[in-house]
Parts: structure tokens; C-alpha cells; sequence
């Protein structure tokens, strides 16, 4: 069974029954992950979409540890043997280091790199372009959903407002490279 297999495995396992949406959430950011594969080899995209596809497994009950889903994601995926480059997209994905600083978490989180990468900007794609319910939507869009979802008081929309820049870069270089490759992909 490949890795990116064995991921889709384990994020439903996880996911579908306890979280239904997180579930829809993830399947859509692995769509778009592999609007993007292309542009990597075979090795690199089955990362990239492994990646989307576990991304958001940390939300889970069962694993929901220290509350910080990257992070929870990240050590659960260390505990199973993946590689230190999965966990590490994982654990960093969608500029996740900001929301840690916020949360008095950033010795935890250095326990990965972020590798800023054309991959980690792709996965960071993929999950800014993609509604809760796994639709296509615009980096603009899904910062203000998410602002309205949480509440302006919630330190995940201070997290957002601060991470936007770097977000809307990612999906920017991603856009851009997408465009330069002749990849037709879902833009909103």
C-alpha cells in the first residue's frame, strides 16, 4: 500500500465518523493537492498529497492532545513511524508557527522544520483554497470565512489576520507556478 493510501486510510478512519465536515474539509484539500501534483515528481506529490489529506487529523478527539491540531496531527504521526518530512509538513501547514506563538507552543512545534518549499506552499494552497465543506474558494475568501467562523475575539482569527500575508503568498507562488506549468486547476 502506497503512503498516499495509507493516509487516505487513516484520515478516514479518523475522521469521517467523529468530524463529518473536517472529513469533507480534508477529501476537498486533497482534490486540490492533486491539481498541483503535477508539478512535482512522483515522490514529491505522493508527500504533497499525503500531507493534504492528514493535514487536519489532529482535530480529532482521539488525538486532541494539546488542543493545537498541527501539533496534535504531527506527534500522532511520529508515534506511527511516518517520516520526519510528513510530520514536519503537517505539524507547519497554513503558517501554523504564528498560531503557536499565540498559544505559548512554538518550543513544541520546533520540534519540525518548516521546510519552505514549493511543496509546503502548495499544501498551504490546497488548504487556503478549500471551504470547510471541500469546495473550491479564493484565499480571500477562506481567511474571511474562517474570521466569521471563529468570532473576532478567537485567537484564531488574531492567528489569521497575522498569517494572511504569508498565506496569500503561498497560494500566490502556487498559483503562479500552476499558471507557468500549464496546469489547469479549479481557481474561484
Amino acid at each position: 500500500m502506497t503512503t498516499e493510501m495509507r493516509a487516505f486510510k487513516l484520515a478516514q478512519d479518523i475522521l469521517m465518523g467523529p468530524l463529518p465536515r473536517r472529513w469533507a474539509h480534508v477529501q476537498g484539500v486533497a482534490k486540490r493537492a492533486a491539481e498541483a501534483a503535477s508539478l512535482f515528481s512522483a515522490k514529491e506529490s505522493e508527500l504533497l498529497v499525503s500531507a493534504s489529506v492528514l493535514h487536519d487529523i489532529g482535530y480529532a478527539p482521539n488525538l486532541a492532545l494539546t488542543g493545537f491540531h498541527p501539533l496534535d496531527g504531527a506527534v500522532f504521526l511520529r508515534e506511527l513511524g511516518e517520516s520526519t518530512r510528513l510530520c514536519g509538513l503537517v505539524a507547519h501547514h497554513s503558517c501554523a508557527y504564528r498560531e503557536a506563538e499565540l498559544r505559548g507552543m512554538s518550543a513544541d512545534l520546533a520540534a519540525w522544520t518548516d521546510e519552505q518549499t514549493a511543496v509546503r506552499d502548495a499544501l498551504w494552497w490546497a488548504d487556503m483554497t478549500t471551504t470547510p465543506d471541500g469546495e473550491p474558494t479564493s484565499v480571500h475568501d477562506r481567511i474571511e470565512e474562517i474570521q466569521k467562523r471563529y468570532g473576532p475575539e478567537d485567537l484564531v482569527t488574531f492567528f489569521i489576520r497575522q498569517a494572511k500575508p504569508e498565506l496569500v503568498g503561498a497560494v500566490e507562488r502556487t498559483e503562479e507556478r500552476l499558471r507557468a506549468a500549464g496546469v489547469d486547476y479549479t481557481a474561484k
